[in-house]
């Protein structure tokens, strides 16, 4: 890597666009150096001059999803995300905003906490105390206490933070989200279908929009509640997504963290950070809907300029394990104490910096503004070089939750081609799993494959819940089904509970599949006969929608 002398960045502020230009106009001359250049050469230097730039720019996209978040709030306080045509939040900030469901409703869910402690919001509000410290105190920053709390995260890390407050409330921090393995099983034609069949009743049982890992983890809780076996004792490590050890190691890794702070002096040889105002327009907390949604994209567009920074600093810094350099433990070490920020909110722009740069047309598409950061990442997780523009132009052409669907379906196609499960579950599921084997083998008195332990748990959960699930053909169950069980409102992510008539009955309007539309209850009895949302047409596929009261730029084919 090219390292060019530049001046220590200024200090901003606040989350301006004129802070964004100065700190990208430093950050995009830096490259990651090409494989055959030796990376050993200026490491320093290279290392302090990617955490100014890096941490400053963390500043600054803290401030910003503060402001995000309280304009959110706003918006779900009065269920103003129904006056655009969502029936959730999350669903407004992934289809109009271009955030992550999962994201808004976390800054939903610490702009609602901040509101019943004033002091701890206006230290977060001015960049004094970072989100993730403010997450951290949040148990016990209440009422007399909050100041003390506030006093102590302006200045102490967020491992002893976390320490104190687990003192304190007697009770284990909890992790932003539990740490996921693969299962990965090689099935019999006949036995990929049998699974088929139980994923699919469990998704009746759970509901249409329950994702695969949640339907496997029923079938193995159905099988062991008619087969119970001894849970083996676990007294052995564990290793997170981060490689970090869980268990027995943990104590160790906390002390190594202890140490490297005090080693290196809570790292005050990389200077201090000065605190980013987050920029809150009064719109965000008492306008109206209209005038809160256009402060809300303003902020989301600007929001992703500063994730394409994080994701390519964090790209360089993390290709050159700078962090070594600097006296972190590991890159989330870095990311939480240094940044303020979650480690996966990091790693998954670094990800997508890494995905961009091996498909330069989507980058493109991002800066042109035909894909939102949202259906970028998740054209990254499948395109290739031949197929990059292929989805370009189906994200064009649809919602998110859509395209994640449509990614979905493919892959489990595939899956099925090859009569193999392959999924992502989060840990607990993946040893649910194994007891659930042992008990097929201890049922069957024999060893069983893997594969054949999986036959026979979809076996039995079909004989249990088919005959309970069996009901009456009606028009509305027909519609349901042909609907797999969603919404057919674009960009809505919840299950469908309602068979709409396109035309109403009053007016001649009957039961035939074409003029029934799956709908949720919220965009049913708050949307559809609250006058905020309009269908026309014939089901299921030539439907047009109008989505929030006198907004046509929302109507969608």
């Amino acid at each position: 890597m090219d390292v060019v002398p530049l001046s220590p960045p200024a200090p901003l502020a606040i989350a301006s666009a004129a802070a964004l230009d100065a700190l990208a106009a430093e950050a995009w001359l830096l490259e990651p150096p090409p494989p055959h250049e030796r990376k050993g050469i200026l490491r320093d230097e290279a290392a302090l001059l990617i955490d100014r730039l890096l941490s400053r720019v963390a500043r600054g996209h803290g401030a910003l999803e503060i402001a995000i978040g309280r304009g959110l709030a706003a918006l779900a306080d009065r269920d103003g995300a129904m006056r655009f045509g969502y029936a959730s939040v999350g669903d407004y900030a992934r289809e109009r905003l271009g955030i992550a469901a999962s994201t808004a409703q976390k800054l939903v869910r610490l702009a609602r906490a901040l509101r019943d402690r004033p002091l701890l919001a206006d230290a977060v509000r001015r960049g004094e105390v970072s989100a993730r410290k403010a997450e951290t105190v949040l148990p016990v920053a209440r009422g007399e206490a909050e100041a003390r709390w506030v006093s102590i995260a302006r200045t102490e890390t967020v491992r002893a933070l976390a320490a104190a407050v687990r003192a304190e409330a007697a009770a284990e921090a909890k992790a932003d989200e539990e740490p996921r393995e693969r299962v990965s099983l090689q099935l019999t034609p006949a036995g990929r279908a049998k699974l088929d069949e139980a994923m699919a009743l469990a998704g009746k049982v759970l509901g249409a929009t329950a994702p695969r890992w949640q339907r496997l983890e029923a079938i193995c809780e159905e099988f062991l509640g008619a087969h119970p076996v001894e849970a083996l004792s676990d007294g052995g490590d564990e290793v997170t997504d981060e490689g970090v050890l869980r268990g027995p190691a943990a104590e160790w890794f906390e002390a190594a963290r202890a140490g490297l702070e005090e080693e290196y002096g809570r790292w005050a040889f990389l200077g201090a950070v000065a605190p980013v105002e987050a920029e809150v327009s009064a719109e965000l907390d008492g306008g109206a809907d209209v005038r809160v949604d256009e402060e809300l994209r303003r902020l989301a567009a600007m929001r992703d300029r500063w994730d394409a920074l994080v994701g390519h600093l964090g790209l360089l810094l993390r290709t050159l394990r700078l962090w070594r350099d600097m006296g972190f433990a590991s890159f989330g070490h870095y990311c939480e104490e240094r940044l303020g920020m979650a480690t996966r909110t990091v790693q998954q722009r670094v990800q997508l910096e890494r995905r961009l740069y091996a498909l330069p047309a989507l980058e493109q598409a991002m800066r042109d503004g035909r894909v939102s950061y949202e259906q970028a990442r998740l054209v990254a997780e499948v395109a290739d070089d031949l197929t990059t523009e292929d989805w370009i132009r189906r994200a064009e052409g649809t919602t998110c939750i859509a395209l994640r669907r449509e990614i979905e379906a493919e892959q489990e196609a595939q899956m099925c081609a090859r009569a193999e499960l392959d999924l992502r579950v989060p840990r607990r599921v993946g040893r649910l799993l194994d007891e659930a084997f042992r008990a097929a083998r201890a049922a069957a008195d024999r060893w069983l494959t893997p594969a054949e332990c999986l036959e026979r748990m979809a076996e039995h959960f079909i004989s249990t819940w088919k005959p309970a699930l069996a009901e009456r053909s009606t028009p509305q169950r027909r519609a349901l089904a042909r609907d797999g069980g969603l919404c057919q409102v674009p960009g809505c992510s919840r299950a469908a509970v309602h068979a709409h008539h396109v035309v109403y009955r009053s007016r001649g309007g009957g039961d035939d599949p074409a003029n029934l539309a799956s709908l949720c209850a919220a965009h049913h009895l708050r949307g559809v006969h609250g006058g905020l949302v309009e269908v026309r047409g014939v089901a299921p596929d030539r439907l047009t929608w109008r989505l929030g009261a006198r907004d046509p730029t929302r109507s969608l084919d």
